[in-house]
Protein backbone atom coordinates (compact mmCIF):
# COMPACT_ATOMS: atom_id res chain seq x y z
CA UNK A 1 0.00 0.00 0.00
CA UNK A 2 2.97 2.44 0.40
CA UNK A 3 4.49 1.68 -2.54
CA UNK A 4 1.13 2.09 -4.04
CA UNK A 5 0.81 5.63 -2.28
CA UNK A 6 3.89 6.97 -3.48
CA UNK A 7 3.61 5.76 -6.85
CA UNK A 8 0.05 7.87 -6.69
CA UNK A 9 1.97 10.77 -5.36
CA UNK A 10 4.50 10.57 -7.91
CA UNK A 11 2.30 10.53 -10.68
CA UNK A 12 -0.04 13.44 -9.11
CA UNK A 13 3.29 15.98 -9.05
CA UNK A 14 4.86 14.38 -12.30
CA UNK A 15 2.32 13.82 -14.68
CA UNK A 16 3.63 15.03 -17.77
CA UNK A 17 7.15 13.42 -16.81
CA UNK A 18 5.12 10.44 -16.28
CA UNK A 19 3.23 10.32 -19.36
CA UNK A 20 6.26 11.02 -21.58
CA UNK A 21 8.16 8.36 -19.64
CA UNK A 22 5.17 5.70 -20.37
CA UNK A 23 5.03 7.07 -24.07
CA UNK A 24 8.60 6.63 -24.97
CA UNK A 25 8.13 3.25 -24.01
CA UNK A 26 5.43 2.42 -25.95
CA UNK A 27 6.35 4.09 -29.22
CA UNK A 28 9.75 2.05 -28.30
CA UNK A 29 7.51 -1.20 -28.18
CA UNK A 30 5.82 -0.20 -31.47
CA UNK A 31 8.78 1.09 -33.38
CA UNK A 32 10.63 -1.94 -32.05
CA UNK A 33 8.17 -4.45 -33.31
CA UNK A 34 7.69 -2.97 -37.01
CA UNK A 35 11.73 -2.85 -37.34
CA UNK A 36 11.78 -6.35 -36.60
CA UNK A 37 14.09 -5.67 -33.52
CA UNK A 38 12.20 -7.27 -31.05
CA UNK A 39 12.71 -11.00 -31.77
CA UNK A 40 10.39 -11.91 -29.31
CA UNK A 41 7.13 -12.99 -30.80
CA UNK A 42 5.78 -16.60 -31.89
CA UNK A 43 5.62 -17.01 -35.92
CA UNK A 44 1.80 -17.38 -36.22
CA UNK A 45 -0.19 -19.12 -39.33
CA UNK A 46 -2.37 -16.95 -41.44
CA UNK A 47 -5.67 -18.44 -39.60
CA UNK A 48 -4.47 -16.89 -36.37
CA UNK A 49 -3.16 -14.15 -37.59
CA UNK A 50 -7.22 -13.65 -39.15
CA UNK A 51 -8.65 -14.81 -35.97
CA UNK A 52 -6.73 -12.21 -33.79
CA UNK A 53 -7.56 -9.25 -36.76
CA UNK A 54 -10.67 -10.12 -35.60
CA UNK A 55 -10.32 -10.22 -31.54
CA UNK A 56 -8.89 -6.93 -32.49
CA UNK A 57 -11.86 -5.51 -34.23
CA UNK A 58 -14.06 -6.25 -31.34
CA UNK A 59 -11.94 -5.00 -29.00
CA UNK A 60 -11.83 -1.97 -30.67
CA UNK A 61 -15.87 -1.88 -31.03
CA UNK A 62 -16.02 -2.52 -27.53
CA UNK A 63 -13.45 0.37 -26.42
CA UNK A 64 -15.14 2.87 -28.97
CA UNK A 65 -18.47 2.12 -27.07
CA UNK A 66 -16.99 2.80 -23.44
CA UNK A 67 -15.90 5.98 -25.32
CA UNK A 68 -18.77 7.13 -26.28
CA UNK A 69 -20.24 6.31 -23.44
CA UNK A 70 -17.72 8.07 -21.12
CA UNK A 71 -18.32 11.11 -23.07
CA UNK A 72 -22.32 10.87 -22.76
CA UNK A 73 -22.03 10.05 -19.01
CA UNK A 74 -19.30 13.44 -18.52
CA UNK A 75 -21.95 15.51 -20.05
CA UNK A 76 -24.77 14.24 -17.82
CA UNK A 77 -22.70 15.27 -14.64
CA UNK A 78 -22.31 11.43 -13.89
CA UNK A 79 -18.16 11.79 -12.80
CA UNK A 80 -18.24 7.83 -11.78
CA UNK A 81 -19.87 6.37 -14.81
CA UNK A 82 -17.80 8.69 -16.78
CA UNK A 83 -14.36 7.37 -14.91
CA UNK A 84 -15.55 3.46 -15.23
CA UNK A 85 -16.46 4.03 -18.84
CA UNK A 86 -12.82 5.76 -19.56
CA UNK A 87 -10.63 3.08 -17.86
CA UNK A 88 -12.96 0.29 -19.52
CA UNK A 89 -11.81 2.15 -22.28
CA UNK A 90 -7.84 2.46 -21.57
CA UNK A 91 -7.95 -1.53 -20.18
CA UNK A 92 -9.03 -2.23 -23.70
CA UNK A 93 -6.48 -0.46 -25.54
CA UNK A 94 -3.91 -1.60 -23.45
CA UNK A 95 -5.26 -5.27 -24.97
CA UNK A 96 -5.46 -4.57 -27.96
CA UNK A 97 -1.67 -2.94 -28.05
CA UNK A 98 -0.75 -6.79 -26.57
CA UNK A 99 -2.41 -8.46 -29.22
CA UNK A 100 -1.50 -5.99 -32.01
CA UNK A 101 1.73 -6.32 -31.48
CA UNK A 102 1.47 -10.15 -31.45
CA UNK A 103 -0.36 -10.10 -34.49
CA UNK A 104 2.31 -7.72 -36.13
CA UNK A 105 5.19 -9.44 -34.59
CA UNK A 106 4.48 -13.10 -34.89
CA UNK A 107 2.51 -12.53 -38.16
CA UNK A 108 1.45 -10.96 -41.79
CA UNK A 109 -0.52 -7.84 -42.44
CA UNK A 110 -3.21 -7.25 -45.33
CA UNK A 111 -2.93 -5.70 -48.91
CA UNK A 112 -6.91 -4.65 -50.16
CA UNK A 113 -7.69 -5.65 -53.41
CA UNK A 114 -10.39 -2.96 -54.56
CA UNK A 115 -11.08 -0.81 -57.46
CA UNK A 116 -8.46 1.78 -57.31
CA UNK A 117 -10.43 4.78 -55.63
CA UNK A 118 -11.67 2.31 -52.79
CA UNK A 119 -7.88 1.46 -52.20
CA UNK A 120 -6.89 5.41 -52.29
CA UNK A 121 -9.64 5.98 -49.87
CA UNK A 122 -8.69 2.90 -47.82
CA UNK A 123 -5.23 3.94 -47.62
CA UNK A 124 -6.25 7.52 -46.25
CA UNK A 125 -8.68 6.44 -43.65
CA UNK A 126 -5.65 4.14 -42.60
CA UNK A 127 -2.85 6.75 -42.63
CA UNK A 128 -5.62 9.05 -40.21
CA UNK A 129 -5.85 6.61 -38.18
CA UNK A 130 -2.56 5.12 -37.64
CA UNK A 131 -1.47 8.98 -37.09
CA UNK A 132 -4.31 10.08 -35.08
CA UNK A 133 -3.24 6.28 -32.83
CA UNK A 134 0.28 8.24 -32.49
CA UNK A 135 -0.65 11.36 -31.77
CA UNK A 136 -3.62 10.38 -29.42
CA UNK A 137 -1.17 7.92 -26.88
CA UNK A 138 -0.02 11.31 -24.25
CA UNK A 139 -3.19 12.98 -24.26
CA UNK A 140 -4.81 10.02 -23.75
CA UNK A 141 -2.20 9.27 -20.92
CA UNK A 142 -2.08 11.94 -19.21
CA UNK A 143 -5.91 12.43 -19.18
CA UNK A 144 -6.30 9.04 -17.87
CA UNK A 145 -3.23 9.69 -14.89
CA UNK A 146 -5.15 12.74 -13.86
CA UNK A 147 -8.40 10.73 -13.56
CA UNK A 148 -6.89 8.36 -11.22
CA UNK A 149 -4.88 10.52 -9.13
CA UNK A 150 -6.91 13.35 -8.66
CA UNK A 151 -10.80 13.48 -7.43
CA UNK A 152 -13.55 15.18 -9.03
CA UNK A 153 -12.91 18.37 -7.18
CA UNK A 154 -9.11 18.43 -7.54
CA UNK A 155 -9.54 17.95 -11.40
CA UNK A 156 -11.12 21.20 -11.95
CA UNK A 157 -7.59 22.74 -10.79
CA UNK A 158 -6.03 20.86 -13.78
CA UNK A 159 -6.62 20.96 -17.84
CA UNK A 160 -8.27 17.64 -17.48
CA UNK A 161 -11.26 19.07 -19.24
CA UNK A 162 -9.34 20.73 -22.17
CA UNK A 163 -7.26 18.14 -22.82
CA UNK A 164 -9.76 14.90 -22.35
CA UNK A 165 -11.88 16.81 -25.21
CA UNK A 166 -8.87 16.36 -27.23
CA UNK A 167 -7.73 13.17 -26.24
CA UNK A 168 -11.59 11.79 -26.50
CA UNK A 169 -12.16 13.40 -30.30
CA UNK A 170 -8.72 11.94 -31.95
CA UNK A 171 -9.44 8.60 -30.16
CA UNK A 172 -12.76 8.14 -31.11
CA UNK A 173 -11.94 9.16 -34.49
CA UNK A 174 -9.23 6.72 -34.84
CA UNK A 175 -10.84 3.75 -33.23
CA UNK A 176 -14.02 4.70 -35.55
CA UNK A 177 -11.72 4.66 -39.06
CA UNK A 178 -10.22 1.10 -38.04
CA UNK A 179 -13.12 -0.43 -37.52
CA UNK A 180 -14.22 0.90 -41.16
CA UNK A 181 -11.01 0.12 -42.27
CA UNK A 182 -10.81 -3.37 -40.88
CA UNK A 183 -14.90 -3.85 -42.56
CA UNK A 184 -13.05 -2.95 -45.75
CA UNK A 185 -10.48 -5.16 -45.72
CA UNK A 186 -12.38 -8.40 -43.72
CA UNK A 187 -15.47 -8.47 -45.15
CA UNK A 188 -16.09 -6.22 -48.09
CA UNK A 189 -13.34 -6.35 -50.43
CA UNK A 190 -10.55 -9.17 -51.09
CA UNK A 191 -7.39 -8.85 -49.73
CA UNK A 192 -4.00 -10.70 -49.98
CA UNK A 193 -1.14 -10.99 -47.15
CA UNK A 194 2.26 -9.04 -46.97
CA UNK A 195 4.80 -9.01 -44.36
CA UNK A 196 3.61 -7.39 -41.39
CA UNK A 197 7.17 -5.13 -41.31
CA UNK A 198 6.36 -3.50 -44.40
CA UNK A 199 3.07 -2.22 -44.09
CA UNK A 200 4.79 1.31 -42.86
CA UNK A 201 6.27 1.66 -46.04
CA UNK A 202 4.30 -0.01 -48.79
CA UNK A 203 1.22 2.22 -48.02
CA UNK A 204 2.69 5.36 -49.40
CA UNK A 205 4.33 3.46 -51.94
CA UNK A 206 0.74 2.07 -53.23
CA UNK A 207 -0.67 5.56 -53.12
CA UNK A 208 1.69 6.83 -55.65
CA UNK A 209 1.06 3.76 -57.80
CA UNK A 210 -2.48 4.01 -57.65
CA UNK A 211 -2.71 8.38 -58.65
CA UNK A 212 -1.88 8.27 -61.83
CA UNK A 213 -4.56 5.40 -62.84
CA UNK A 214 -7.09 8.07 -62.09
CA UNK A 215 -6.15 10.33 -64.59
Amino acid sequence: MAATGRVRQTIRARPITVTAVLSVIGYALVIGTFAGVLNIYPDLSQSTVNLLSHLIAAINTTALTALVLGVYYIKDGDYERHRAAMVTAFVLILLFLVVYLLKIGGGTEKSIIAPDLVTIVYLIMLAIHIVLSVVSVPVVLYVVLLGLTHSPSELTETRKAQVGRIAASAWILSLFLGIVTYLLLNHVYASEPRDALLILALAPVSVGELIPDLS
